[in-house]
């Protein structure tokens, strides 16, 4: 059986995309900074921003799972600070975990991958590598420079075997929509005037994890066998409508 790895597997897209893989057939390793409890899925504790840990973490997986033959890069995180409010940590572990954490962790699983010929990657990036807002600043750098990254790993891992894309969904409902003060955007009047009723959103819905899930696991399946160093678009249609 092969296995794979999950960031973020405690809630949201990774959750649904490490159900999906083990509904798949994968031995799935969900990896967390939280408890990650699935059924068929090993919880394993990851902070992403301790790039040092991943080589102990990647030996583990495979010598209690498996070859690793697909990697899914979901963990990130939102620091919402505007340019005037910047403060350097919070800039930093935005980047350390959304994209310094996904590149070495990709890094130390696809040379794995690339030494036996075979593997898929995915990473999570977002919408906002190329359409920003305020006060997402760090989040738009680390999805960006994530998005560059994957074009990298496809070219240099490419001719070993091993296929590396990114997805970046849209409006998703995770917890990322819910504010500091408790609010979801998915459910304020501004959401449902500019994006439903206004038509901003052609799908007029946000997406549900599984909905971006099915994307991942289709990258990551023995089905994808040409698809490399490409963003596939999971947004409802909304960046049709800039």
């Amino acid at each position: 059986m092969p296995s794979a790895i999950v960031t973020g597997a405690a809630n949201g897209i990774g959750r649904a995309t490490a159900e999906r893989l083990a509904a798949d057939g994968f031995a799935v390793a969900g990896l967390d900074i939280e408890p990650v409890e699935l059924p068929g899925v090993r919880g394993m504790h990851c902070d992403m921003s301790e790039l040092e840990s991943f080589a102990a973490i990647v030996e583990s997986v495979e010598r209690e799972l498996g070859p690793v033959e697909a990697l899914a890069n979901v963990a990130g995180i939102a620091v919402n600070e505007t340019l005037a409010d910047l403060t350097i940590a919070g800039y930093r572990r935005q980047l350390a975990v959304s994209l310094d954490g996904p590149i070495f962790l990709a890094r130390a699983v696809g040379l794995r991958m690339a030494a036996r010929g075979r593997g898929r990657i995915v990473n999570v990036t977002s919408v906002h590598a190329h359409h920003s807002e305020a006060a997402a600043l760090a989040y738009g750098a680390s999805k960006a420079g994530l998005e560059a990254a994957t074009r990298v790993m496809a070219i240099e891992l490419g001719p070993r075997g091993v296929l590396v894309n990114d997805v970046a969904p849209g409006f998703t409902n995770t917890r990322m929509s819910i504010s500091e003060d408790g609010t979801n955007e998915l459910d304020t009047e501004w959401f449902a005037d500019v994006y439903q009723r206004y038509g901003k959103l052609p799908l007029r819905r946000a997406a549900e994890p599984p909905e971006i899930a099915a994307t991942i696991a289709y990258l990551l399946s023995p089905a994808n066998t040409y698809v490399t160093g490409t963003s596939v678009l999971v947004d409802g249609g909304l960046t049709a409508t800039f």
